[in-house]
């Protein structure tokens, strides 16, 4: 079994729910998780943005002449980037906040299924998981659902033929099993 996130329902522990009242899928878990985790960024460059950065910004101005203070325009640049971030990251948890289970297909492949497809080149199957783009599992079959794979298999059943327009070459794939974010 794996601790920490899992994603791969087989191999995952079931988390404790007794008593919580929730009725929660394991993909729904994942959801949490990456809400939990986006969140602990924002922490943190909150309390860069407001503790951190304007003490550093008060001691470049102390050191004297800004207009050639490298700490001064370094600690500006950074006040930028984190405001920058901290807005891309409170975008992102409120479209997370935003999914409505009830309205991801039960039999088509979308948020959180796991589909294994066979490529009809080659007859070699593949196994994918959709996911938000935030994940950092790509090494274990995860896609996201706006890359050109995720794009292709959104809204496909079991039996349907895929049909992959990549640069270099168009893969002709046919899915075989699906198991979507209902059925954990």
């Amino acid at each position: 079994m794996v601790s920490g996130p899992c994603y791969v329902p087989e191999h995952c522990e079931a988390p404790d729910l007794s008593g919580s009242g929730a009725q929660l899928f394991p993909k729904r878990v994942m959801i949490e998780e990456l809400k939990a985790k986006l969140g602990a960024e924002v922490e943190k460059l909150t309390h860069e943005l407001n503790v951190v950065l304007p003490n550093e910004i008060r001691k470049a101005v102390e050191l004297g002449d800004l207009r050639e203070n490298s700490e001064y325009k370094s600690a500006l640049e950074r006040q930028q980037f984190v405001q920058a971030r901290l807005s891309q990251l409170r975008q992102r948890l409120s479209k997370l906040s935003q999914i409505d289970m009830s309205q991801i297909p039960l039999d088509k492949v979308g948020l959180g299924s796991r589909v294994v497809v066979v490529c009809q080149d080659t007859s070699v199957q593949e196994t994918y998981h959709l996911v938000f783009g935030d994940s950092e599992n790509f090494d274990e079959g995860h896609v996201t659902m706006s890359s050109p794979i995720g794009k292709a298999l959104i809204g496909k059943g079991v039996g349907d033929n895929v049909l992959l327009k990549l640069p270099a070459r168009t893969r002709r794939m046919q899915i075989l099993e699906l198991r979507t974010i209902h059925e954990g």
